[in-house]
């Protein structure tokens, strides 16, 4: 019996769908959840949240937010959230390039901005090496599964 998952940035339903595990990234370090979970409410940190169904996975990127576990259901809600898949890579670096050089021209003399910039900086790192990490796993996943010969 799997157990229903959704994943809500602050501007739209991100996922919506049973899962048979959901893989979150807990500001206490990693955590797993499966059907029947006992009750839990916890903060999520940045990472990648792992969504696996039927013997595939869905990832999505995180930069934090909240989640509330029941038995039948897991709710995320994210500060923001999106699918791997709908990472542009060139679009990522290029925010993580900027926001790199913003940072090494010096501490702005405001403080929120330099705070803005950090974080503009963490969630780009973090798109870059999602998609990096998981699209290429995605993508030899059935090539070594082609290879394999039965014994």
């Amino acid at each position: 019996m799997p157990i229903r998952c959704e994943i809500v940035s602050q501007d739209r339903m991100v996922f919506e769908g049973d899962a048979d595990t959901v893989v979150l990234p807990g500001s206490e370090g990693e955590m797993g959840i499966l059907p029947n979970h006992a009750p839990l409410l916890a903060k999520l940190d940045f990472g990648v949240i792992r969504v696996r169904f039927g013997g595939k996975e869905e990832a999505f990127t995180v930069a934090g937010g909240l989640v509330e576990v029941q038995p039948q259901i897991v709710t995320v809600l994210a500060d923001a959230a999106e699918n791997v898949r709908e990472i542009d890579l060139a679009r990522a670096e290029a925010a993580k390039a900027r926001a790199e050089q913003y940072l090494t021209e010096g501490p702005p003399q405001d403080t929120d901005s330099y705070l803005k910039m950090e974080a503009a900086l963490r969630r780009s790192k973090l798109r870059v090496d999602a998609v990096r990490r998981y699209r290429q796993q995605r993508s030899t996943l059935p090539a070594m599964l082609e290879n394999e010969t039965p014994s």
